[in-house]
Parts: structure tokens; sequence; C-alpha cells
């Protein structure tokens, strides 16, 4: 088929859903489908999104210029129908909606409640206007907020469609030493945590346990250079000399950082913010726990109930969102205990299979032309 995906996204962009974006089309493009993206303009000068972005198959990407970002979700539709589209596979519900009364099937994929002013009646058209269409919540708990406030999507027409990882780049991983020599990370006990330094990503708790712990490296990697300096300045006032703040690494890095270490970390507050503001934790499916989970290693992570759709104590030890003392515990027996951390991670890394990108992108496809 030919695809046509429409995202709101920046591309190229270090944001968690600009990378997710990318995923979802290299998965459509790998099962021999003609997968072409349409973001907002203008089209950057030049970038190599095949590093930027991790990419091992790429595809065609299209920007659209336009002075209102809002008029892009419509544009996009006109567009894709100029260019033959078989399927319109969108994050913007207004595409979603308009795209099947203008005769293309459509699939919309939800992170979070339809927002702005008319979010919610796009989301509503979407689900009571004719047309051939699917709808892609990213996890059981959002589906089930959005049913309880809109209503039910009609039968078939519904996949669960959490996040997913490139199973391909976390194949031969280095061991911790060697990953670390390969970063250039002190040869230490190493604990870890990848991504965003958004609100709520947990890296007050972060700073708390490397002070408990002097002799163990923390390492952070991603965030933007503004919040980076204002946690390196906090490890300045706290004196610490086993914390590190990488900032933005390329995404095709990012397994060998997350092979460094021998406990990944996803210290989510009560509340977290998303890259576009608001609080996701309830409804949240981070991509970095599959990551994790592909990564063989060790995982402590808050007890958020929506991460026991994919995880479950034979795979991680879960502690209360910014409960120090429990994270203290936890940790130093995890440090303490490398079969245990060994038995976690092979345990991880065995269920991790059914969430790869492709088998993903091949569920939302499954009977949707029967």
């Amino acid at each position: 088929m030919k695809i046509v995906i429409v995202s709101a996204a920046r591309v190229p962009s270090d944001t968690a859903n600009s990378i997710q974006v990318m995923k979802v089309c290299q998965a459509f493009a790998q099962l021999g489908h003609e997968a072409i993206l349409l973001v907002p303009g203008p089209n950057p000068a030049s970038s190599d999104l095949k590093q930027h972005y991790g990419l091992t198959t790429l595809f065609q990407v299209e920007w659209l210029p336009t002075r209102d970002r809002r008029i892009f979700p419509w544009r996009a539709v006109w567009r894709a129908r100029a260019l033959g589209a078989d399927l319109l596979y969108a994050w913007p519900v207004q595409s979603a909606w308009l795209s099947p009364l203008l005769g293309i099937p459509s699939m919309l994929e939800m992170h979070d409640y339809p927002a702005g002013s008319f979010g919610p009646l796009w989301y509503l058209l979407f689900l009571r206007l004719p047309g051939k269409k699917r709808l892609l919540p990213i996890t059981e708990a959002l589906y089930r907020a959005l049913k309880g406030r809109y209503g039910p999507m009609p039968g078939g027409r519904l996949v669960i469609s959490p996040d997913g990882v490139d199973l391909e780049r976390y194949t031969a991983l280095p061991g911790p030493a060697e990953a670390r020599r390969a970063c250039h990370l002190p040869e230490a006990p190493t604990i870890l945590c990848t991504g965003h330094l958004y609100e709520g990503r947990g890296a007050d708790l972060f700073l708390a346990l490397a002070e408990k712990f002097p002799r163990t490296g923390f390492v952070w990697v991603g965030g933007r250079p503004e919040e980076v300096k204002h946690w390196q300045e906090q490890v300045i006032r706290k004196k610490l000399t086993n914390v590190t703040f990488t900032g933005f690494i390329t995404n095709d890095r990012i397994p060998l950082y997350q092979a460094a270490a021998d406990i990944l970390l996803m210290p989510y507050g009560r509340s977290i913010s998303g890259s576009s503001g608001g609080d996701i934790s309830s409804v949240y499916s981070p991509m970095k726990m599959f990551e994790y989970m592909a990564a063989r290693r060790a995982i402590l992570s808050s007890d958020l109930p929506v991460l026991r759709e994919v995880i479950d104590e034979s795979m991680a030890v879960f502690c209360p969102a910014e409960d120090v003392g429990a994270w203290k515990d936890a940790l130093g027996s995890l440090l303490s205990d490398p079969p245990r951390r060994l038995a976690l991670g092979e345990r991880a890394r065995a269920a991790v299979s059914k969430y790869s990108w492709i088998e993903r992108a091949r569920r939302a496809l499954q009977g949707f032309n029967e």
C-alpha cells in the first residue's frame, strides 16, 4: 500500500514524539509499504535523519510549508489525496476524521486526550462519521478514559498500540564495562537513565540517589541544553562527583549507552509532563521502557499502574513514586545482587519481542482491508 503518514511533529527534532513518528514510518517501510511522511515545513537545509533517529530503512519525508500550523492537518489530507494514498495514518485528529470523507481510509494514533478547544469535537466526529477507520490508543488506560468520556469505538476498529523498539539495534550489545569504555564513561557500577528532563521525569530523585551512593556512577542521557545546565548546577551545588549529564545523544547511540548500565532507571514522579505539557502519568507508554527491556539490564521503576500493562515484578523492581527511602533500599539491594539483575534483564528481553516497531505496524494493519 501507499501509506501517507501525517504528523505535526517537527522533523528533525529531539522530542520523543518526533522520534516515535519516525520509528512508525520506518516500520511500515520495512513491511514493504510505500511510506510517505508529511510534516509541517519548511524543509531543513540539511539533516542526517538516519543518524539522528537511528534509522536503518529510509522513507520519503515531505515538508508542507504553512504560515499557520493549525491549517497543516487539513492541508495534509488534501496532499495525501493528491499522492493517491491507500491509507492515511495520522496523529492530528482533524486529519483522521476528514480523510474517510474524501475516500481515504484512516488510522488515528492517540497518546493523550483530544487537545484544544475543538479537539473533543474532532474526536467525536472521527468516532461517529462513516468511513473506513481504526483507532490506535497507546495504552489500555488511555482507551478506557476515552471511552468513558466520548463513548466506544465500534467493534473491530480498535487496536491498542503501545510504543516499541528496534530489536535489531539491541543484538550483540557489549557488556557494561566494555560499553562504558566505548561511551567514555567512568569505570564504576553505573545507574543510567535516558530521556528528557521534563518535569516529573525524576531528575531530583536521580540526584538524591547519587548522594546516597557516592561510589556508584549516575548517568543521565538526554535533555535540552537549558535543562542540562540547570541540573549540572545542582550537581555542583551538591558537590557530587559521580554524576554525568550527557545532553542530547543521537538516537543511533542510545543502545550503547543503555548497555553501559548495570541498572536502568524510570524514576517518574506522580505527575509527568509531556513534551506539549499536561499530565500524562496515567496513560503513558514510554519508549525507553521497551528499549530498557531490549537492553537486557535490570529496570528500577516508579510503580505507575499504566506501566504494568507491559512489565511486572518478574522483569522489573517497582518503587513508590518520589519515595527516596524506598528507592534507596531497592537500589542498594539490586547493586548487591548481580544474579538477580541478570535474571530481571533476561526475562524483560524475552518479553519485549512482541513489542518491536515492525510487529506494532503489522498489528495496526492486520484485518484492516478485510
